[in-house]
């Protein structure tokens, strides 16, 4: 009976000496458990998300090296592993040596052959080039190579015939995305499907996303279904990144019968091995579909996200100012249950404009969390500051006159935010031996709702690709869930979001953000993360229509709440989508790494050009009509 362990292993991007210890380790387990192949994540031995770092040759060289020791190591068991392929003697399009995405099967310390490739190993054939992917800048793909050699995909993507214990095997080899081809003019499964497999294996480097692993499921449970044989999905953990944005990749690798039933499912975030004899899984069990709410999967992810970015900038503390918001208070709360209490430092800034409402609220969140604390107000430095600026001559070199700066009620706000992070959350955490954190939501985010070089400052922005409502259902998982008592106390929940830098955001007087989170979320939403994203013209269509809302997916009947008429409802929507496409880049282009949970995440997810705001031609055709009503 044939025994097949799926071996999800944390993948260190950029350390192929590190995951090839991984790697032999957990053959030898499996070898220990009796099983006659193991199955390891696609660029298992380099990582996947590397930069540039592909273009050098002697890194190359070396994932070869290791995967010459990988291949050594497949003595009476059959190992199935993603790496990076190289042919020395061809170039890919840029000019640099040719690359493959490669799937490599060894036996007894040789590589087995599929069946009609040119290579001793298969290549990935559906190159993503989408959100974060960004494979045909390196890769040559299998459809290339047809074309090369003047054939067809469907002629060189084949099965591997496994020889074990005196049996034979056809396994059909996907790497990742040929198991996602609904919008290619290709599709790898449907060409496998043709040639009566034993089972299939879809080897991932796929990070955590919110809902792609449902939708896996109803995918690759549809292919099994339909082959009508057994389907291995065996994913990574461990962070990778792209510079500008961080992704978890929480495993989820997950066995399919022949009836598409989903029975063995890996946990996230840990490395594990199981093994499944593959004659028995006809008859396993479905496992229970998972009740758990999406808050519950993107706390996971932001936990592990943290705990992995910190230590890789080996960091063990952490600085955090709290102001008495929401999203300060659920950033603490967080940070603390990664890096522990006695590891983080939340100070408290308080100015004139600072409540006694909120600064209550900074200390009962600090003693419930049970952190280092620190109380530094800052209206005495910020004072100083604007003196100096509005004292001191600036001299016109020219004609030797003299003026004076004058700072208004708007600068002294910025002067606030930048006293508080360049000041001092810099020199505390410079002090104290750690990182400051950014606590920016995905809504201010997305208009620049922030200022440069200080509330947009951190070493991580960790909560940036949540909205402010999944901010606060973070804030409830959390004292619900997590720590099964009120940590972010009940009073910040409650609170009307608010910058306090001025008096027009007095708290206790019901002041708060220009932003109203209920609408603008969901408006600033459909601009990110639609795949066909918005415009203002579809929003003014909709408008039209009367389906704000239900486009938008927010409660019904806010337009007509917060915007009496059309020309305020334009006026909203041109302010903000002025800022998104304007300024806010700016402002985003220098924010710190922001750790992805969405299906859109700002920096390398979300490519931007600084043009400025643009209206179409209909969007001004709509609201001269909308205006003339």
């Amino acid at each position: 009976m044939l025994k097949i362990a799926m071996a999800q292993m944390e993948v260190v991007p950029g350390h192929p000496d590190v995951n090839t210890a991984t790697i032999l380790r957990f053959i030898e387990e499996a070898r220990a458990k009796g099983a006659d192949v193991v199955i390891f994540p696609e660029m298992a031995v380099p990582g996947y998300f590397l930069g540039d770092t592909w273009e050098q040759s002697a890194f190359l060289r070396d994932c070869e090296s290791y995967g010459r020791d990988i291949i050594a190591a497949s003595k009476d068991i059959t190992v199935m592993f993603g790496n990076v392929a190289i042919d020395w003697q061809k170039k890919n399009n840029d000019g640099r040596v040719r690359k493959y995405n490669a799937f490599f099967i060894a036996r007894d310390g040789e590589l087995v052959q599929p069946d009609n490739m040119p290579y001793p190993y298969t290549i990935k054939t559906l190159m993503p080039n989408y959100r974060e992917f960004d494979d045909t800048r390196h890769f040559f793909s299998l459809q290339k190579l047809a074309r090369e050699l003047g054939t067809t995909p469907s002629k060189l993507l084949s099965p591997v015939t496994l020889k074990i214990r005196g049996q034979r095997y056809r396994a059909g080899c996907l790497l990742c995305e040929d198991g996602w081809s609904d919008d290619y003019e290709f599709a790898p499964f449907e060409l496998l499907e043709k040639e009566h497999l034993d089972f299939y294996v879809n080897i991932s480097a796929s990070p955590y996303t919110l809902g792609k692993n449902d939708k896996r499921n109803r995918v690759f449970g549809r292919q099994a279904r339909e082959a009508g044989v057994p389907l291995f999905y065996v994913n990574c953990i461990g962070l990778q990144n792209n510079g500008k944005t961080v992704y978890t990749f929480d495993g989820s690798s997950t066995a399919y019968n022949e009836k598409g039933d989903v029975v063995r499912t890996l946990p996230e975030y840990e490395e594990a091995l199981t093994v499944l004899p593959l004659a028995e899984m006809k008859d396993m069990a479905a496992e229970p579909e998972s009740e758990e709410k999406d808050i519950a999967h993107i706390y996971r992810a932001l936990h592990d996200g943290i705990r992995r970015f910190r230590e890789n900038l080996h960091r063990k503390k952490s600085v955090l100012g709290i102001s008495g918001g929401i999203d300060s208070a659920v950033a603490a709360a967080l940070y603390a249950k990664v890096v522990g209490p006695e590891n983080l430092l939340l100070v408290n800034m308080p100015s004139v404009f600072n409540s006694a409402t909120t600064k209550g609220l900074s200390q009962e969140l600090a003693n419930n969390l049970g952190c280092q604390y620190m109380i530094i107000p800052i209206q005495e430095s910020v004072d100083h500051t604007i003196k100096q600026l509005e004292e001191t001559p600036m001299v016109n070199l020219g004609t030797g006159s003299e003026t004076h700066l004058k700072v208004s009620s708007f600068v002294a706000e910025n002067i606030q935010a930048r006293d508080r992070s360049a000041r001092v959350l810099a020199g505390a955490a410079a002090a104290f031996g750690g990182g400051f954190t950014c606590n920016a939501n995905k809504a201010e985010t997305t208009v620049g709702y922030s200022t440069l070089y200080g509330d947009q400052s951190g070493f991580l922005a960790a909560l940036a690709d949540l909205w402010k409502y999944q901010v606060y259902a973070l804030a409830h998982y959390m004292n619900d869930v997590v720590y099964g008592r009120e940590v972010v106390p009940q009073g910040i929940i409650d609170i009307v979001p608010s910058a306090e830098l001025s008096s027009a955001q007095n708290v206790d007087e019901g002041k708060g953000d220009p932003i109203k989170y209920p609408y603008h979320d969901y408006l600033f939403r459909s601009f990110v993360e639609r795949w066909q994203k918005a415009t203002p013209e579809d929003v003014l269509e909709w408008y039209k229509a009367g389906t704000v809302e239900k486009n938008l997916g927010c409660e019904e009947g806010l337009v007509k709440k917060y915007f009496p008429t059309a020309a305020d409802f334009i006026s909203d929507l041109e302010r903000w989508w002025n800022l998104f496409t304007g300024m806010a880049i700016a402002k985003r282009i220098q924010a710190p790494p922001i750790l992805a949970v969405s299906r859109r995440a700002y920096g390398f997810d979300h490519r931007e050009a600084q043009n400025g705001a643009y209206y179409t031609r209909r969007y001004r055709e709509l609201k001269a009509e909308l205006l003339a009503e």
